[in-house]
C-alpha cells in the first residue's frame, strides 16, 4: 500500500510499504477514506524529531470502511463505516472506565513512562503505524472505532477522530460559566472549533487571538470577537485590550490551542533546532531530560485569565525543563487542566451535533482536500500557513 512516511525534519514522503494485517484477535483493518492533517503532525515535522524513526507512518485522524475483523471484535462487521480515535484504548481497564482512555492501562507505553499508545506519533507513544495511508491496522477495535451512518460526506464525521473531542474537552476543562467569557489563543483547527463549541454550549463572549488573516476572518464570520496579534506591540498590550472588554478582570477562562510552537523565545527555539540536528542516540535522551518549549502562548494565558479563572491547555507541550511563573499562578488562584483528548469520553455528547443543521460547521470546516500523493506538499503548505490552510483532509 501507499503511506506517508517520516524521513527527517521537514521531510515526509509517500512510499510503498507492506499492507497491514490482523496481528491480534482484537484488531481490525480499515480501508482509509479520509485522514486529517493535524497541527500535532507539524510537531513531528519540526520539533519532536528526536523521537521519530525514518520510515514511521504518520497520521492519527482517520475514518474509513472495515475490511477485516479479528475474532474478538464482536461489534464490527466488514463494510461498517467507522471513525477511529487517535488514541488506542481497551475500554475495560480502570482508566478507561473512569473516562480517561488516554491513560489506558492496557496500552500505556510503560517503557517510555507515557500514557496510551497513539497512531502515528513517535516512539514515546508506541510508534504505532499511522493513518495517512491506504489501510490501517486498528488495535483494540472492540472499543475504539465509532460507527457512523452512510450518507453524509466524510467531512461530517472525520473530526470525531481528534478535532471535535479535543475542542470539546478544551471547553469542558475551561469550565466557562453560562454567559461567561473565554479567550482562545490560536485559531488553527482546534482553536477555531473550540470557539464554535464554546458558543453552542452557552458562552456569552468568545475572544479569539491569532496572527493569520484567514484564520481571524473565519472566526469573526462566526461571531467570535477577534484580536490580531500583529496589531499589538507585545502581548501585554493584547492582554490589556481583552481586559478592557471584561470589566478590567480578564476572561473567565483561557484556552491555549497553540502549544509549543508559539512565536517568540529565540533561546528555546535554538535548543529545539539544535536537538533536531544531533545524532538520534544523543538527541532522544537529551530531549527527554532537558527539552524546553516556547511558552509564549502559555505565558499570555497566565497573564490574561482573570483571578480565580481557569486555563485549559489543548496545544501540545513536550518540555521537561520549562520555567513556569509559579508565584503568579499561585497568587491568582489559577486552575489549570490539560491533556490529550479522551475521545470516547466525549463522542456520544458530540454526535447529536453532527446533523444536517450543522451547528458546528463541520461540513465546510476543511479548507483543503488533497490526495495522498500530494500530502508532502500539504505539510509544507500547512506548516508555512500558505494558501489559507486551516484544515487539510487527505484522501488516499
Amino acid at each position: 500500500m501507499k503511506a506517508l512516511t517520516w524521513q527527517g525534519k521537514r521531510d515526509v514522503r509517500v512510499e510503498t510499504v507492506p499492507d497491514p494485517r490482523i496481528e491480534e484477535p482484537t484488531d481490525a483493518i480499515i480501508r482509509v477514506t479520509t485522514s486529517g492533517l493535524c497541527g500535532s503532525d507539524l510537531h513531528l515535522y519540526e520539533v519532536l524529531t528526536p523521537f521519530m524513526t525514518p520510515g514511521d507512518i504518520l497520521g492519527h485522524e482517520p475514518m474509513g470502511i472495515v475490511e477485516e475483523v479479528g475474532a474478538a471484535v464482536p461489534d464490527l462487521q466488514v463494510g461498517d463505516r467507522v471513525v477511529v480515535p487517535f488514541q488506542i484504548a481497551c475500554g475495560n481497564c480502570w482508566m478507561c472506565l473512569t473516562g480517561l482512555p488516554t491513560q489506558c492501562e492496557t496500552t500505556q507505553v510503560t517503557a517510555e513512562g507515557m500514557g496510551a499508545a497513539l497512531f502515528g506519533y513517535t516512539r514515546l507513544y508506541g510508534a504505532v503505524p499511522g493513518a495517512q495511508a491506504e489501510y490501517l491496522r486498528v488495535p483494540q477495535a472492540q472499543y475504539g472505532p465509532i460507527k457512523v451512518p452512510e450518507g453524509p460526506a466524510d467531512d461530517r464525521f472525520v473530526y470525531l477522530s481528534d478535532v471535535l473531542p479535543t475542542a470539546w474537552q478544551a471547553v469542558a476543562y475551561a469550565e466557562v460559566p453560562k454567559g461567561g467569557s473565554v479567550a482562545v489563543l490560536g485559531l488553527g483547527p482546534i482553536g477555531d472549533m473550540a470557539c464554535r463549541v464554546a458558543q453552542v454550549q452557552g458562552a456569552g463572549r468568545v475572544f479569539g487571538v491569532d496572527l493569520v488573516p484567514e484564520r481571524l476572518q473565519r472566526a469573526k464570520a462566526r461571531g467570535v470577537e477577534t484580536f490580531d496579534l500583529r496589531s499589538f506591540d507585545d502581548e501585554k498590550e493584547l492582554v490589556e485590550a481583552i481586559r478592557d472588554q471584561t470589566d478590567g478582570r480578564g476572561p473567565d477562562a483561557v484556552i491555549d490551542a497553540v502549544g509549543t510552537e508559539a512565536h517568540g523565545s529565540a533561546a528555546a527555539r535554538m535548543v529545539q533546532n539544535a536537538s533536531a540536528l544531533l545524532p538520534r542516540k544523543i538527541s532522544g535522551p537529551m530531549a527527554e531530560r532537558f527539552s524546553v518549549d516556547r511558552l509564549a502562548a502559555l505565558y499570555t494565558a497566565i497573564d490574561l485569565v482573570r483571578r480565580g479563572g481557569t486555563i485549559s491547555l489543548s496545544g501540545v507541550y513536550g518540555g521537561m525543563a520549562d520555567p513556569l511563573p509559579m508565584l503568579t499562578l499561585f497568587d491568582k488562584q489559577v486552575q489549570m487542566r490539560m491533556g490529550q483528548a479522551n475521545v470516547r469520553r466525549w463522542s456520544d455528547e458530540i454526535i447529536p451535533f453532527l446533523t444536517d443543521e450543522d451547528p458546528l460547521g463541520v461540513d465546510d470546516f476543511a479548507t483543503h482536500h488533497v490526495s495522498l500523493d500530494d500530502a508532502p506538499e500539504a505539510y509544507d503548505m500547512f506548516q508555512k500557513k500558505r494558501d489559507g490552510a486551516v484544515k487539510v483532509l487527505i484522501k488516499p
